[in-house]
C-alpha cells in the first residue's frame, strides 16, 4: 500500500474535505443510532477523520500500517490506536460505530476476504450501533486509460504523483504511482504499486446479509465514491 509515500500521505490528500465528510457521517450516525457514544475507525490512516470525530465520540484507530499510525499518535497522543488487519482484528470489544473510510475496504482483494473483513468489522458494532463504509469504484464506473495525477505545491515540498490505470485483470485495479518528490533535501523519485478491487455493489450488499445486516447504499456518499450504512439488530 503506503509504503514509500505514508510520509506524504497528509500533503497528497490536503484537497480532501475531511470538515464536510465528516457532517455528513454525523448526520447519518445520528440519524440512525441517536445515542451513539464510541467510535472505531479502522483503516484510520493518519487519524484526521478521527480529530474532527473525536468532537462528539470517544474514538478509537485502526491500521494496518505502522507509519501512519505513528502518524496518528502524534496528531491525537490521548486516542487509543491498535495495529491490525481489518480482516481478522480482534479487540475484545465492541462500538456503538464502527467506520471504513476512503476506500480502504477495496484493498481486501477478494470477495472472500471482503467478506472477512464485513464480519470483522460486524463482530465490533454493538447491537443497535451502526457500521459505515466507504466503498471504491465499482467495475462499472473504472475508466481505464485515463492519465490521474496529484500535485502538492507547498514552500519546503514539492510533488507530483502520476498513474495511467489500465484495465482490471479478475476485477483486480492494478495501480502504479510514480511520484517525484522535491524537499530541501534535494529530488527524489520512486514508484509505489497498489492492488485495489472493483468490487460491485451487490457483492458489498451480500457481504452485509451474510451477517445479519441490511445494508442501505448511497450512491453519493461522502465525496462521490458511494456509502453502505447498516444498523445492526439488536
Amino acid at each position: 500500500m503506503f509504503t514509500r509515500s505514508a510520509r506524504f500521505y497528509d500533503a497528497l490528500y490536503s484537497w480532501k474535505d475531511y470538515p464536510g465528510e465528516t457532517s455528513k457521517l454525523l448526520t447519518i450516525i445520528r440519524e440512525r443510532c441517536p445515542s451513539a457514544r464510541t467510535l472505531l475507525d479502522v483503516a484510520c490512516g493518519t487519524g484526521k477523520h478521527l480529530e474532527l470525530l473525536r468532537a462528539d465520540f470517544e474514538v478509537e484507530g485502526l491500521d494496518l500500517d505502522t507509519e501512519m499510525l505513528t502518524m496518528a499518535k502524534q496528531r491525537l497522543p490521548q486516542v487509543p490506536f491498535h495495529h491490525g488487519d481489518m480482516l481478522d482484528f480482534d479487540l475484545s470489544r465492541q462500538f456503538d460505530v464502527v467506520t471504513c473510510l476512503f476506500s480502504s475496504i477495496a484493498y481486501a482483494g477478494t470477495t472472500e476476504r471482503l467478506a472477512r473483513a464485513i464480519r470483522t468489522m460486524a463482530d465490533h458494532v454493538a447491537p443497535g450501533g451502526v457500521l459505515v463504509v466507504e466503498p471504491f469504484f465499482t467495475p462499472d464506473q473504472w475508466e481505464p486509460g485515463h492519465p490521474w495525477a496529484l500535485f502538492v505545491d507547498e514552500t519546503d515540498l514539492k510533488i507530483a504523483r502520476m498513474d495511467v490505470p489500465g484495465p482490471p485483470r479478475d476485477r483486480i485495479a492494478a495501480l502504479e504511482f510514480h511520484y517525484l518528490v522535491a524537499t530541501p533535501d534535494g529530488i527524489e523519485y520512486f514508484r509505489e504499486p497498489h492492488e485495489i478491487t472493483l468490487f460491485t455493489n451487490d457483492e458489498y450488499l451480500e457481504a452485509f446479509r451474510a451477517e445479519g445486516l441490511e445494508a442501505q447504499h448511497d450512491p453519493e456518499g461522502l465525496m462521490g465514491r458511494g456509502l453502505y450504512t447498516a444498523v445492526k439488530p439488536r
